[in-house]
Order: structure tokens, then sequence, then C-alpha cells
């Protein structure tokens, strides 16, 4: 029997990790920059923290979860987002008593059961970041200016932003009112989702991607005209301080995004270059949630990267066009290959990137090897050089050699070569 990945998970194989370890490492160098921490959090944790969080009526919790019973009975879920487990560490661990404004980020996988697709699947990664403890929107422009420098530090620049306000539950609610009396006047012309949707939570009815449902949307009512004058003052800040910043952003009263926790400036990053999965990256403010979770009243603000649609967006960048070893020792026969795996090991230690081959090939087929590996230099040890007590180091790039002696051979080496 051949095993296979289960569907929707996929393998990462090594020519595409360099792109992924591109874009986290990057990420991790940013997030320093702007005085972010990190915090790793468990894949899996009560079901009822995401139903809480997240939404009783949204998709993610009613349809995608991955949930299961442990032996005693609790209930628990593979988690689908990251950010209710942040704030459930947050809270568990009284994090605001050290200081009261946390800036935190995590990198990880998430799960959701949905049809896998192009810029889709069921296990996913993503890179999260929090902002808690502080109200004002100087930190909503922040945040949103520290996601565009970061993608513009590894090369994506082709994006548009775009910004919206959900407001506070006091103005929502009578836009929720009014939504969903309009829709009721286009009931019929809805899908079976967005009915139900319309009861339950008519906000949703804004994400789905049915082509009539958009038809119907494209003249619903705009939130931006129910702000109170709080939400109205904080929203035009932000765009003010964007601006400041020479942020370009399109301001769309459709944007809603798939998480209730929502309040005030929502905002998302989309791309042209992938088709229908064009959003890269999304978040906003959840004023409420700690609160909601049994903690501090804090307010909050974060954003979620979708790790695999911007690594598609690097699919040039990958481990193969990247610098080879310092240095690839091509040893000819049982004395030099003993000689040489040592020398190798106490080069390593001294920082030196090397590499050999194990197997026992003549000097042609190990100078392809080393080629394929794109090796600085390599290093020729073989009968003749032992008995001269000379080795001999050849440049793969100028096809200079040289001659080392063998006295302090691995000392001379890592003064030459280690960088």
């Amino acid at each position: 029997m051949q095993y296979k990945a289960i569907k929707g998970f996929k393998d990462i194989l090594p020519h595409q990790v360099g792109a992924w370890n591109r874009v986290e490492s990057e990420a991790k160098r940013v997030f320093e920059l702007f005085g972010f921490k990190e915090i790793r959090v468990p894949v899996m944790e009560k079901a009822e923290l995401f139903a809480r969080g997240i939404g009783e009526d949204t998709d993610i919790v009613s349809k995608e979860m991955y949930t299961l019973k442990d032996r005693k009975g609790n209930n628990l879920a593979m988690r689908p987002e990251a950010t209710a487990s942040v704030l459930r560490a947050y809270i568990e661990h009284k994090m605001y008593e050290s200081y009261p404004i946390q800036k935190l980020f995590t990198i990880g996988p998430m799960f959701r059961y949905e049809r896998p697709q192009k810029g889709r699947a069921r296990q996913f990664h993503q890179i999260n970041a929090e902002i808690i403890g502080d109200p004002g929107p100087r930190l909503d422009s922040e945040l949103i200016f520290m996601l565009l420098y970061l993608f513009s530090s590894i090369g994506i620049n082709n994006t548009t932003l775009n910004i919206n306000s959900l407001g506070c539950p006091g103005c929502r609610e009578p836009f929720r009112d009014e939504l969903k009396n309009y829709l009721k006047r286009y009931f019929t012309q809805l899908c079976p989702d967005c009915q139900r949707r319309m009861e339950t939570n008519p906000l949703r009815v804004f994400d789905c991607k049915v082509d009539r449902c958009n038809q119907v949307m494209k003249d619903a009512p705009s939130m931006l005209d129910f702000l109170c004058n709080d939400c109205r003052n904080h929203f035009n800040s932000v765009k003010a301080y964007l601006k400041e910043l020479d942020v370009d952003f399109v301001v769309n009263t459709h944007l809603m995004r798939g998480l209730d926790y929502y309040t005030k400036t929502t905002f998302e990053v989309q791309t042209h270059e992938l088709g229908a999965q064009n959003a890269i990256a999304g978040g906003g403010r959840y004023d409420g949630l700690i609160k909601e979770f049994g903690g501090p009243d804090s307010p909050a603000i974060g954003f979620a990267i979708g790790v695999e649609r911007v690594v598609e967006l690097l699919e040039d960048y990958s481990a193969d066009k990247k610098e080879g070893p310092d240095l690839f020792l091509a040893p000819l026969g049982k004395e030099a290959e003993d000689k040489a795996f040592i020398w190798l090991q106490e080069l390593r230690k001294g920082g030196l990137r090397g590499e050999m081959e194990y197997r026992s090939l003549g000097l042609k087929a190990q100078m392809r090897h080393a080629d394929r590996l794109r090796a600085r230099k390599v290093l020729i040890v073989g009968e003749d050089e032992l008995t001269k007590g000379k080795v001999i180091l050849r440049d793969m790039f100028t096809k200079e050699q040289t001659e080392l002696p063998l006295d302090n051979l691995v000392d001379e080496l890592i003064r030459l070569l280690v960088r």
C-alpha cells in the first residue's frame, strides 16, 4: 500500500523551503524593528474558544473547524485562526500586568475543512501580528504601514490596500437592521447560504462569492453612513495618518472580513496576480473580544498573512538560487576520505558551510556534484596530495587552483573562506 498526504494537507519540499524561510525570517526581522515579540500557542484549543470569539454563525465555526472529543469528552478544535489563541494566552498568563501594551506575533499552521483549491488548503499557514492595549488610530495606521513595509521588503509591491470601518456595537446594530430590511427585498435572488445568513448574521452576505449575491450587494447600505461620532472620527484619523505615511488605500464599503469580532478599522491587502484568491493579508480592530473572553477591557488590533499565497508570488525564489556551500571536499581513496570527514566536521564547527561526497566516486563525478551544489571552492585531496603534504584548493568560478599545506589546514581554510 502506498501512503499519500491527506487531501488538503501538503508537503513543503526542500526546493520550496527557501521561499518560506525568506518570508518568515523577513517577517521576524520587520516585527522586531517595530517592537513585536514572538509567542507560540498550541494548535489545539477548546472548541468553545473559537465559537465564542469567531462567532457560532460563521462558516468557519459551523462548517470548517476540525473538532474532536478527547477521552474525557471535552470538545476540542484544531485552531482555524490564531487571534483567539493569542488572546487566551494573554489573559491566562496575565500579560497585561507586566505592561499594558503588548505587541505579539506568531507563525504557524491553521486548519479549516473546506474545498481544497489553488491558494487554499485544509492545513494552511499564517503570520499573525497583534497589538493589545491601545485604542488609538495611530496604532491602526502603524500596523498597516508595517504590513505593507514587510511586503515591500520581500519584493511584493503590486498590491491594493482596502480599508473600511465596521463601527462599534452601538452603531452597527441599526446598520444590521437596515441591511436586513434591504436583503428581504431580494430574498429570492440570494443563494441558500445567504438566505440563512440574512437571519443569523446579515453582514456575512458581503463575503459571498456567488455572482447573483454580489449583484444584490452592489447597492446595499454602507456601514460608513451609520457610524457614530467616535467611530467616524477614528476612521477619519486612520485615513489621515495613512496619507501622512504615503500609504495609498481604497475605501471599500463592502469589506467586512470573515470573523464576527471585528470593530472599527478593518483592512485587506489584495493582489491581482493570484486570480480569485486575491487576498494575501487582512485584519482589523477587535476592541471587545478580550473582555468577551473574561479578560480586562483591553482594545486590540491585528492582522493575518496567508503564507502560501505570499510564497506563490515568490515562486521564482528557491533554495536552488541561493548560494551553495563555502567548500566541497573531494577526497580520493580511503585514507583521504577518512581525513576529509574529520576536517569537514571541524570546518563546520568553525562556521564554514561545507559538504563532501560520502560515496567513493572519481574526481569528475565529485566535481559535477560540487557544481550542482553551487559550491564556491573544492578541496581536492588524494594519495598524491597526502604524500606531498599539500592539497589543492580550486575556485569553482574562476577555475584558479592553489596549493595549501596539510599543516594547520583547517585553521587556514577557516581564515580564507569564513565570511
